[in-house]
Parts: structure tokens; sequence; C-alpha cells
């Protein structure tokens, strides 16, 4: 009989994505609506494909710069300078795999083990595994729907220890789809001037935003900046998300250290992609087209679901998510999701694979077609008045 090979502590401890087992148990089933998968339904725009067209026959296949490339770094620096602040260079710029490989850059620089990040709960799970590959402890601080699923200066400061090291905002937030007010975010660099913390700025939904013109950074508050690492990626905005471009802007006196450990994990991010980004980045036109479509596809979702009993959904204000509260079935909310998909073929992630916070809660996702989103509340709809004919509206 075979003997059962060894893996580590670390893979036995990293959390397992609640995400993935409603896939799993959703494989099961045929003829299903899904309502959970966190991209654009939109293919990347023309022009951004025939640039990396164009560069893959100029010869953009090799090995770059672990920073990046200057054209993109550059570009990245030169949009920020207008919306963040006017001294940003490509200096500040490191070009990543993602945003979240810019976040694990950013926390195996500037973490310790033992030490203590903070992040909002509910919050995207894969805050918690990366902290944890730093050997560093992530500390989770309430996010209530009563504050608009906004993340609290009084409540984070509660939370704060000798060891804390940082704080993780997310805004516009997934799974919550709020977005933090100016207030909110002066009180959180309040938070970091005071005890001297990082913040880690997670800003890849910053152009998905719908009552205001754009949302407020903690990367336009002079005092903290040189404290603050913005994270962001071109995956949202600009329908990227196979291409896998993300960077971060950091004080330039942190990039060679995160740049280091770039070296270590992936050498570079490919070079056609980075040519690709960076004439993305020339226009926003896409972006506000993307961004109307997901307007008037958040009506359907979060208007139909909220003409269902029992269901209670604000109007996200950012980001193409729809954080729905089904407390009133008095089930948990993986309980809650499993049953949709065994009942209602339609695909939900529960909230609690957001956090302890997110229970009682369902994260949809509007990302997808009229059609599809119509059909999923539909069924929804019948199957409810069908299984809880008493369910209070």
């Amino acid at each position: 009989m075979r003997r059962e090979l060894p893996v580590s502590e670390l893979v036995k401890t990293y959390p397992a994505s609640g995400i993935r087992k409603m896939f799993n148990i959703a494989a099961e089933y045929d003829n299903l609506v899904n309502l959970t998968l966190g991209e654009p339904n939109f293919d990347t725009p023309d022009y951004i494909k025939e640039a990396a067209k164009k560069a893959l026959d100029e010869g953009w296949t090799h090995y770059s710069v672990n920073v990046g490339l200057p054209v993109l770094r550059e570009a990245v620096a030169e949009r920020y300078r207008k919306t963040h602040w006017d001294g940003y260079t490509k200096d500040n710029v490191i070009i990543s795999v993602g945003a979240l490989e810019g976040l694990t850059l950013s926390l195996f620089a500037l973490v310790n083990p033992g030490e203590e990040v903070i992040v909002p709960d509910p919050c995207f799970p894969n805050y918690y595994g990366q902290i944890l590959l730093t050997g560093a402890r992530a500390v989770p601080v309430p996010v209530y729907e009563e504050n608009d699923y906004r993340l609290q200066a009084a409540d984070v400061a509660k939370a704060i220890t000798p060891k804390t090291r940082g704080i993780i905002i997310n805004s516009p937030s997934n799974p919550l789809g709020s977005v933090m007010t100016k207030e909110d975010i002066e009180g959180i660099a309040g938070l970091a001037l005071e005890h001297n913390l990082y913040v880690f700025s997670d800003e890849p939904y910053d152009q998905i935003i719908y009552e205001a013109e754009k949302p407020f950074s903690i990367a336009e508050i002079d005092a903290v900046r040189p404290q603050v690492i913005v994270l962001n990626s071109f995956s949202k905005s600009y329908a990227m998300t196979g291409w896998r471009v993300g960077y971060l802007l950091a004080d330039a006196s942190l990039v060679p250290n995160m740049a280091k450990i770039q070296e270590g994990i992936v050498s570079c991010v490919p070079a056609f992609s980075q040519i690709a980004a960076a004439e993305a980045l020339k226009s926003t036109e896409c972006v506000q087209q993307m961004r109307d479509e997901y307007a008037r596809r958040r009506d359907i979702l979060i208007d139909g679901i909220n003409a269902i009993p029992g269901f209670s959904c604000k109007k996200s204000p950012g980001s193409f998510y729809a954080f729905v509260n089904i407390k009133a079935f008095g089930k948990s909310s993986e309980e809650f999701a499993e049953e949709l998909i065994r009942n209602a073929g339609v695909v939900t992630v529960p909230g609690s694979a957001f956090g302890k916070m997110g229970e009682g809660y369902l994260r949809l996702v509007f990302a997808n077609s009229d059609e599809n989103l119509r059909e999923g509340v539909r069924r929804i709809s019948n199957y409810v008045k069908k299984a809880y004919p008493n369910i209070q509206a």
C-alpha cells in the first residue's frame, strides 16, 4: 500500500476558496445561470489586441526588466499624475501579474512574520492567503450594512495593536460593491500616520463607479502617501483578465525592495502584454462604454432581486457586485446558495466565503448579459414563491 506523501504545513492551512466549492457543486448540473464570475463579460477592445499583435510581430517576446517596461511604467505614472499626485514617475511603479501579485510583492517586502495586517470583513478572500504566506496574521475588522458596507476608522482603531504593520483597504469593494467616502479614507489615513502603518489600497474597480466622477484614493493625501501602496490592474476596467497585467505604485525608496521579490517570483510580466497595456491607457472610451453597460445591468439585477420576497440589496455605487441580504430565510449563506443551485438553477457565492461578517448574504455579479440577469432573477423568484410562500417581503 502506497504511503501518503507529506505536504507542507503552509498548504494545509492556506484558506480554501468558498467560491470554488460552488463551482464544484454547479458542475453536477446543466443549464445553470452563473452569477459568480468576477470578470467583465466583454472581450478585450480591439485597439488593445491590435497593439499586442504588433508587439509580437516586432519581437517583444523576450524577458523584460523585473520592474516592467519603461513605456508602461511611465504611462501608469502619467495616469496617476492626473488623478492622484503630480509627483509620480516611473520610479514609483512596478508592473505585476495582476493586482494580487502586486499585493504579494508589497506584503513580502514590508511585513514580517508574526506581525498583523488589518483587512475588512467581508473582503476579497485572497487577502487572507497572501498575508499567511508572509508568516503574518490577518486581523478582520467588521464592515456593517448600516454603514453602507464602508470600512470605518473607528472600527479599525479597535483592532490596532503593537504588532499591526498595515491595513488593506478596497474601494470600490469586491464583494460589497461599496465605495468609501473621502471622510472614510481620511480617517484611515489618520490612523496610519498615528501608528506608522502601511496602507495597501486595492483599487482594481476604481473606474467602475456610478454615482460620482471617481472614488477618492488615500494616495491623494500628501502626508500619508509615503506609507501607501496603490494596487491596480487592467483586468476589470479594460476587460483584460487573461492578460495578467497589473501594477503597484509606492514610494520610490520601497520599489527596489519589491523588485527583488518580483525577480524571484515571476521574473517579469510578458513584454507584449505590457506593450498592449500601455496602448490601453491611451483611451478611456471603452471603459466608459463598459461602465454604462454595467450601470444598466446593475439596475436589472438589483431591482429584480429587491422585488423578490425575503431579499434585500443596496444599490452598489461601484464595481459589478451586488451583496444581497438573505437573513429572512433563516439559513446559512452556504446552505441557501447550494439550494439555489439545486432547485433554481442559479449559481451565486455565499457571503461566508468572504469572511465571518458575510454570513447571511450572497454575492451576485452583474457583469453578465441582460438576458442571463433577467433569467437568473426569474428563476430565483419562481423558486422562492414556490418554496417559501409565507416569506415576508
